[in-house]
């Protein structure tokens, strides 16, 4: 970081708490969830989810080799098996924006072409299947099956949107991919599957949610979670001790903490300013519950454009926004803006974008979060006018 971006920083930081109104009881109930709100998240996200996604994202930094990413995900692939990889990843991950990040860093930097890369970023925690379950269970099958063919639509179309727009600068960095020597393999390819699904079978039922409705399969997976969970981490400590020597071990560590150290500093700082803005379900931060309910009524353009904005800056631990779009429907949201708000929610929120912008700049960021939210505009419009 630059001298200037450093004093603008400083000096933002010392303006904020300057002149912030310290006695307001507002400002006093946002300081108060943004405390509450990194609490939560420190408790239920870092050491099940983002610890195992950094080690995941290490891992295929260090293992996965550069052509085989570049084979299935890269701009020379073909763009069916690429985006329909991408597109249907959320189906085996089901992990909140945050989760995602290491992930999507991990394949981008390896050499994925940006819109499989982009793809894959939004379809991660947009397509988990026990959330449209559950969407259709208790917001009506309506809602349910507009958003699970909704999030598959948007991750081809916003990838190939990214890929276009930015082509001649995706086409520049292939090209610095494909000048790379090639990466002897020193193992077999089945060794390596095995160790990486480790890792992802205990991330995914490590944070198996308890079923809010009543389902004999998703209750008798929560019930094994453990022991499914505890299955996968034991393959990967195995498997790490017997296919990979110390040398590549350790180098393994170094990607993780080097993906750690680039993720959480800006994720804790998004967590912090979301919880003193907008506050967890249920609590009242700086800015009032009943303002964003009372502008998502209907289904006007303003109305699903709030919701989409709205919900690209919230943070949505996966699942939650179930209960939320319970709650704010209860209030008076029009089904437009509610089908907005779930596929733009989930895909994005303030923590993620920070964290994005550090890996594609912030052209790219910008790209990405305004396509989002305009497609979620247009998909809420839409979804209004059938069914209101």
């Amino acid at each position: 970081m630059s001298d200037r971006k450093k004093f603008f920083w400083i000096a933002a930081f010392f303006l904020t708490f300057y002149f912030l109104p310290e006695g307001n009881e507002r400002v006093l109930a946002g300081l108060a969830e943004s405390v509450a709100m990194m609490s939560d998240y420190a408790r239920e996200h870092v050491l099940l989810c983002l610890i195992p996604a950094f080690f995941i994202a290490g891992a295929i930094s260090v293992f996965v080799s550069q052509q085989s990413v570049m084979k299935y995900l890269g701009a020379k692939a073909r763009k069916w098996i690429a985006y329909s990889v991408a597109s249907v990843s959320g189906t085996v991950l089901a992990v909140c924006s945050c989760t995602v990040l290491p992930l999507f860093a991990g394949i981008y930097m390896r050499g994925a072409g940006l819109g499989p890369a982009t793809a894959f970023l939004y379809s991660g925690p947009a397509i988990n299947v026990l959330a449209i379950v559950l969407t259709a269970r208790v917001l009506g099958l309506e809602l349910g099956i507009a958003r699970a063919v909704g999030a598959v639509i948007f991750s081809v179309v916003i990838g190939l949107l990214m890929a276009a727009i930015f082509g001649k600068e995706e086409q520049v960095r292939q090209e610095g991919f494909a000048q790379l020597p090639e990466e002897e393999v020193g193992r077999s390819l089945w060794k390596t599957v095995v160790y990486m699904a480790g890792m992802v079978v205990f991330l995914v039922f490590a944070n198996w949610a308890a079923p809010k409705t009543s389902s004999a399969f998703w209750e008798g997976v929560y019930n094994l979670k453990w022991m499914l969970s505890g299955a996968g981490l034991a393959v990967t400590v195995l498997t790490a001790r017997m296919w990979f020597s110390r040398d590549e071990r350790q180098d393994w560590y170094t990607s993780t903490w080097g993906y750690a150290l680039q993720v959480m500093p800006l994720l804790f700082g998004g967590v912090l300013v979301a919880g003193f803005l907008l506050g967890r379900p249920g609590h009242e931060a700086l800015i009032p519950s009943r303002y964003v309910a009372m502008l998502v009524g209907g289904n006007s353009l303003g109305a699903n454009f709030f919701a989409s904005v709205s919900g690209a800056f919230m943070y949505f631990a996966t699942l939650t926004e179930v209960p939320i779009l319970q709650g704010l429907i209860g209030a008076g949201m029009g089904k437009g803006p509610a089908l907005a708000l779930l596929l733009a929610g989930p895909a994005l929120s303030l923590p993620s974008m920070l964290v994005i912008n550090s890996i594609l700049g912030p052209r790219k960021t910008g790209t990405y979060v305004v396509l989002v939210v305009l497609l979620s505009t247009a998909a809420g419009m839409l979804f209004g006018m059938m069914f209101s």
